[in-house]
């Protein structure tokens, strides 16, 4: 265990599975806490144990980051909290359903968690840990993020967004001593895919990682330095493959005039 204080780490979806692990790795790395989430008994618990078996400070904030008021609460400490170094951005629901089988209502509180509440409070820290010249974001994302096939084309999106928003953060922020990491993991034994429609005995057990292993793997990750982990992928040479050819494309995709192929098609048109 560390017993040397590396400031505050706040952290959404705390009060169980990833978010709960995160607490205990990090408060074992030394972090004082401020765990955030709805389940005011649940937090409570995991803040009374790991108080007693880290010795570190742990506060609590019951709080649902789809309501407009309790998400301000929370954007409101993160701006004037100075003691925070450590943001991870863990609150977050799943679908597994089609489009033709999902609420529009219920994708739309998915868009609120997934992508407003996580940008709001990224907004909100990130200014304080450039003034102080140091700072760490670490948002959750997921495999869906590379592969919005595999479910909700919604949940996908949102995911995506997280990985979107992290590369341009790591571009931005260059240089300013704020580090932010994307953690995309695959199936991962959490209540997430209980509380999505498909409970997680339901999926081959081959695919499923424990939550322990994938904060663990990711926590590694960030130590590394890697500005992207996918705790499943066993060669990072095909990550850096494929990021080399996105950042290669990217070159190509504007441009003063249209592509060959697409003049030619109105060419071909017009003299038909």
């Amino acid at each position: 265990m560390n017993t040397h204080a590396k400031g505050t780490a706040l952290i959404t979806g705390a009060s169980t599975g990833i978010g709960a692990i995160y607490a205990d790795r990090l408060a074992k790395r030394g972090h004082d806490l401020i765990l955030v989430a709805r389940n005011k008994e649940r937090l409570a618990s995991l803040a009374r144990r790991l108080s007693r078996d880290t010795g570190r400070s742990v506060e609590t904030v019951a709080a649902d980051l789809t309501a407009a008021a309790d998400l301000k609460r929370v954007e409101d400490i993160l701006r004037t909290n100075a003691d925070i170094s450590l943001l991870v951005n863990n609150a977050g629901v799943a679908g597994v359903a089609p489009l033709l089988a999902s609420d529009v209502d219920k994708m739309d509180e998915m868009i609120r968690l997934n992508v407003t509440a996580l940008t709001r409070l990224t907004y909100a820290a990130v200014p304080g840990f450039v003034d102080r010249g140091g700072g760490t974001i670490i948002n959750i994302s997921s495999i869906v993020a590379i592969s919005p096939e595999a479910l909700n084309g919604v949940y996908g999106g949102t995911k995506a967004f997280v990985l979107a928003l992290t590369h341009s953060l790591v571009h931005e922020l260059a240089g300013k001593g704020v580090r932010v990491q994307a953690v995309l993991p695959g199936a991962t034994a959490t209540e997430l895919w209980d509380n999505a429609g498909k409970p997680v005995h339901e999926l081959p057990a081959e695919i499923v990682m424990s939550a322990e292993d994938m904060v663990d793997a990711a926590l590694a990750g960030l130590d590394l330095g890697e500005p992207v982990t996918l705790p499943a992928l066993a060669n990072n040479a095909d990550w850096e493959r494929y990021e080399a050819a996105r950042r290669a494309m990217s070159d190509k995709l504007s441009s003063a005039i249209p592509a060959p192929r697409y003049t030619l098609q109105q060419r071909q048109r017009l003299s038909a």
